[in-house]
């Protein structure tokens, strides 16, 4: 495909992407400055504010599947993944990520977590739980993988470069200056990026406006004719959108649990004080509702391309949004909406390797090796970010030549498997007392299981076709956790007399907390 680009496109996008790379190590190179440990890497050495921190909260929950790889399964599908990706999705995320931020920002600043593997640790007093999830975190890799395909393909289309060249060059320019900047400069990052989103959400929303030129039956009856199940609210002949317990069912469930992932729930702990949430809040909803619903764009990309093929060519799931901006917009819009959807990868993609690689370092390789890694914690945090940079070049060549359908399922699959088994033990920290350890430790391991066997194991007649839908498989997996957690929980909570004493010193533990503190 990339020979599309006009030379005007490919000059003018050189000189922006280079001008827009500049600016970031700017911020970069200023961020570092300030950091003299690892936990001004993890939570930032300034006070920021809540709108910067909120929009930051709404960039790196939308991440290159928002903007690049959701609507080529809307091109694909039609109406039911709007419903599914724009409206029942987000209305379970944005509700749940009110009620567990509160909850969690409470228990957060008091337990002092770094990492939600931490977190996990002091809540329940048990290195070895958080152990288990700083390994579990590892599975991130996978939405790592999606972004740095959705970059590759948008970036590789419009600067006319190979693929596989222009993967490399991506991580290794994301992941270099992650080594540096931290936290410090990832909200200010972040805040660009979200204010270029929004912007471009507009003009990709606003993109198809003279398809309503006949009003709404207009623009429906042109996606009717060019194949009825596209303005179906199911589609039986999709892979993810066959009825309302896909499209309705199992995205609420996922909706409500996609908040426990690290790069979102930590991101309230850099307000510094406690009357910012709800400002901080607002702002990530408003732009996070906008962000959600840009997957419609997916509609105006097959009103463009009927029968998804270009010059001949048959478009990838992947790849029709990158094709629709270099064959739709005029030149400088087009460099604008590349800048908006570079900045919706990086702005995720900057959260995950922050998040994994403080977990890698702080959690896994600190209780193996020993506390005198603690003493170079930032030297060791890059070299853990080398690493993370060759593992992701390598899966994401596979992804980009062998896609199963597309690297959004890969990375579903990876991701879909984390939350679930995060989310049983996030809530019971949070609102219930008197936990015993077995039950978020039974709720999690419960949820892997049931995660990998109804996705691998090819369980239900959900998972019968040639692409498995990684949704079903995770809602069935927080099900089943959220059973198992509480049958655990009633079967084995302590009496209130013998906790007593113990609630007062859960925060106050010697052992775990004063060995993470190193």
């Amino acid at each position: 495909m990339n020979s599309m680009a006009s030379s005007e496109l490919v000059i003018a996008g050189w000189v922006l992407v280079l001008a827009y790379a500049g600016i970031i190590l700017f911020f970069v190179i200023r961020g570092a400055l300030r950091i003299r440990s690892i936990s001004d890497y993890a939570l930032g050495s300034v006070a920021f504010s809540p709108l910067a921190v909120g929009l930051a909260l709404a960039a790196s929950m939308t991440s290159a599947a928002t903007f690049i790889i959701n609507p080529g399964f809307v091109a694909l599908y039609g109406i039911s993944g709007v419903i599914s990706m724009a409206i029942a999705l987000p209305a379970a995320a944005l509700v749940s990520l009110v009620v567990l931020t509160k909850g969690f920002r409470k228990m957060g600043t008091a337990v002092k977590a770094q990492t939600m593997a931490q977190w996990m640790g002091l809540t329940y007093k048990s290195r070895g739980y958080a152990t288990f999830f700083a390994f579990l975190s590892l599975l991130l890799i996978t939405f790592i993988v999606l972004i740095c395909v959705g970059l590759t393909k948008v970036m590789a289309s419009v600067l006319n470069v190979n693929e596989l060249y222009m993967c490399a060059g991506i991580v290794v320019f994301v992941f270099g200056y992650m080594m540096f900047g931290g936290a410090n400069s990832m909200v200010y990052t972040n805040m660009i990026q979200a204010v270029l989103m929004l912007i471009v959400a507009f003009i990709l929303l606003g993109s198809g406006y003279e398809h309503f030129s006949n009003g709404v039956h207009g623009f429906l009856d042109k996606l009717a004719a060019i194949d009825p199940l596209l303005v179906s609210t199911t589609n039986p002949e999709s892979f993810l959108f066959r009825d309302y317990f896909e499209i309705i069912f199992c995205q609420v469930i996922i909706g409500i649990a996609i908040v426990c992932q690290p790069h979102i729930i930590t991101k309230s702990l850099l307000l510094k004080n406690e009357k910012d949430v709800n400002l901080y809040l607002l702002t990530g909803i408003l732009a996070q509702g906008l962000f959600f619903l840009v997957v419609f764009a997916g509609l105006y990309a097959r009103l463009s391309f009927p029968d998804l093929t270009v010059n001949g060519q048959e478009l990838s799931v992947d790849s029709i949004m990158s094709v629709y901006v270099v064959q739709e917009f005029p030149v400088y819009m087009g460099l604008l909406v590349l800048l908006g959807l570079i900045s919706a990868g990086l702005s995720t993609l900057e959260g995950l390797i922050q998040s994994l690689s403080i977990t890698i370092t702080s959690d896994i390789l600190t209780p193996i090796v020993g506390d005198s890694i603690a003493t170079r914690g930032v030297v060791v945090n890059r070299i853990v970010i080398v690493v993370l940079a060759a593992v992701t070049i390598w899966l994401t060549f596979d992804q980009l030549q062998n896609p199963n359908l597309s690297v959004g399922i890969f990375a579903q699959n990876g991701v879909y498997a984390y939350f679930s088994a995060a989310f049983v033990p996030v809530l019971f920290g949070m609102f219930l007392r008197r936990v015993p350890l077995i039950a978020p430790v039974a709720a999690s391991i419960t949820s892997v299981i049931v995660h990998f066997s109804v996705y691998y194991g090819g369980l239900t007649t959900y998972m019968q076709a040639p692409v498995r839908n990684p949704g079903i498989a995770a809602a069935l997996a927080i099900l089943a956790s959220v059973a198992v957690g509480l049958i655990f929980y009633y079967a084995f909570r302590k009496p209130a007399t013998e906790t007593a004493t113990e609630d007062t010193s859960l925060l106050t533990e010697p052992t775990y907390e004063s060995e993470l503190k190193n």
